[in-house]
């Protein structure tokens, strides 16, 4: 009787892991901000990029440091 109740007991546990794993596995990865994140373009070349990959100068978002540059320069 106790090894009955012990087999049980196990194919429970087996069961409850299974599932919480399985709730893991359907559940929605989230990356980074919920609300997103604001994208720019680069004056220079025209390229999106994130807001905070960006290089700004005088109001104006680039997507490096050389682009901010040629375009400064060119000015």
């Amino acid at each position: 009787m106790s090894k009955l109740l012990l087999v049980i007991i196990a194919a429970l546990l087996v069961y409850w892991v299974l599932r919480s794993y399985r709730k893991g596995l359907l559940k929605p990865q989230q990356h980074g901000d919920a609300a997103g994140e604001d994208m720019v373009r680069c004056v220079h070349c025209g390229v999106n990029l994130p807001k905070s990959e960006s290089f700004t100068s005088q109001g104006d978002f680039f997507c490096s440091q050389e682009h901010q540059h040629a375009y400064l320069n060119k000015k």
